[in-house]
């Protein structure tokens, strides 16, 4: 297909969740809209629309990203992966099923952003990319080996996602429960999920 482009718009290929997705979209359209509007990917949620909520998060080219602030046109080509690329009802993430799990939700609404944010995080850590609480020692250190994650690690990732329920210790106990599991930022990080004991 020849790319179809206007003064206002232009046509692009987004591979969401591994699947080539050609669209037609205004330079001014976000990520965020494309998904939802074009191509029906609804679990990525619209909240502040501002880039401070996390509600709408995506992993583009396995790094996470506010889909509210990014144009479409500028990513012409990369690729994407939302909630629901992470796994379904037959074969849940293993992060899904920890939130399950450990009831880390209420109304529900900033769940997908969570989940991808912390699928996101997880691999950043398992990468040995520090935050703004990792120890100076370890920092000193630069082994370039995995992240430890504590609670206040944790914390500190995720900050970038916000849940007006208050389900913040649930969330954090459920991505304690998997913190070990996911390894990798190649595409829709994926560990082996079910059968996995709940500790207290």
């Amino acid at each position: 297909m020849i790319p179809q482009r206007t003064a206002t718009s232009s046509t692009l290929t987004l591979y969401v969740n591994d699947t080539a997705h050609t669209v037609t979209a205004d330079h001014r359209t976000t990520l965020l809209d494309v998904l939802r509007e074009h191509l029906d990917l609804t679990g990525t949620k619209k909240g502040c629309d501002h880039g401070q909520c996390g509600a709408c998060t995506v992993l583009v080219e396995g790094r996470r990203a506010n889909s509210c602030l990014l144009l479409a046109v500028a990513h012409d080509g990369a690729h994407l992966t939302t909630v629901e690329g992470l796994g379904d009802e037959a074969r849940p993430h293993p992060l899904q099923e920890a939130f399950h799990e450990r009831d880390a939700f209420q109304c529900g609404y900033c769940t997908p952003g969570q989940i991808v944010s912390g699928v996101g995080m997880l691999c950043e850590a398992a990468e040995g990319h520090p935050s703004h609480v990792t120890p100076r020692e370890v920092l000193e250190r630069a082994t370039g080996a995995p992240a430890e994650l504590d609670r206040d690690e944790i914390r500190e990732r995720m900050s970038g996602n916000i849940c007006r329920c208050g389900a913040y210790p649930y969330i954090v106990r459920a991505l304690e429960d998997v913190r070990h599991e996911v390894t990798r930022a190649d595409g829709p990080a994926r560990a082996s999920g079910g059968g996995r004991e709940v500790p207290a």
